[in-house]
């Protein structure tokens, strides 16, 4: 099988001068096409920027990054942006609040070469489990839940391979999140989409990916399959903490 992420040594940056601050230390991971593969580790671990440096969000890197066998450079192209999607953390945040969905998803689709917009839009809307019926509102008339549907809607819509996911269920209530987990394991399954989600939350990791990248202070401190993390089979003290922390929920 190919590999559709291939990380090598990445160090990420922010600041200059005095007040670099190296975000990332020498971070390797690669995932099969198709697969789900989680980044863990606590608040601040560089979880995220690993996400925010393929996306070119976080600029000043070094190492070598690869998408589908093609080498990432500083600039990202409208290739590269049909390939790789992201779902960002906070749908509240992430929706313009004077556009409606179907502007938002219209925009997104011209902007990508699209033509029959409006039956795109429409599939697009079944897809993500909402209906045509939610096409012209605008996030004030929508729950968190279906902004989130809303915003995946929006990531699916250049058909990507990939989708980078930060945190998408962390902003929803409790009793919603299983709801978009599973929508997202059931669009993984039907679009033979490939997965690189980060997360705090073990339990979600277990739930939606096959092998964890643990990350501590900057570093990725183990690679580790699910089957291994669920029973507990960790050569890193840090690792079996978090698992220690999140017992009740690995299962």
């Amino acid at each position: 099988m190919s590999t559709s992420i291939s990380i090598e040594n990445l160090n990420v940056y922010f600041g200059e001068h005095h007040d670099l601050f190296q975000a990332v230390k020498n971070a390797s991971l690669s995932v099969e096409q198709g697969a789900s593969f989680g980044l863990v580790g606590e608040s601040g671990s560089g979880k995220s920027t690993i996400l925010k440096a393929i996306t070119g969000l976080a600029p000043q890197w070094d190492g070598h990054m690869a998408i589908e066998g093609a080498d990432l450079t500083h600039k990202r192209d409208r290739t590269f942006y049909k390939t790789v999607q992201m779902v960002f953390q906070d749908p509240y945040a992430s929706l313009h609040p004077r556009h409606s969905v179907d502007q938002v998803l219209t925009e997104t689709l011209h902007l990508h070469g699209f033509d029959d917009i409006n039956n795109r839009i429409n599939k697009l809307l079944l897809d993500v489990g909402l209906g045509p019926a939610f096409r012209f509102r605008y996030p004030h008339q929508l729950s968190g839940g279906q902004r989130q549907r809303v915003a995946i809607a929006r990531a699916l819509a250049p058909e990507p391979d990939i989708l980078l996911l930060d945190e998408p269920t962390s902003a929803l209530d409790v009793s919603v999140q299983a709801e978009i987990l599973n929508l997202l394991s059931d669009l993984r399954s039907e679009h033979g989409l490939t997965y690189l989600m980060v997360s705090h939350d073990l339990a979600v990791v277990a739930h939606m990916c096959e092998r964890v990248a643990v990350m501590q202070n900057g570093e990725i401190v183990e690679i580790i399959d699910v089957a291994d993390m669920r029973a507990g089979k960790t050569t890193q003290d840090y690792t079996a903490s978090l698992l220690h922390a999140s017992a009740n929920r690995v299962a």
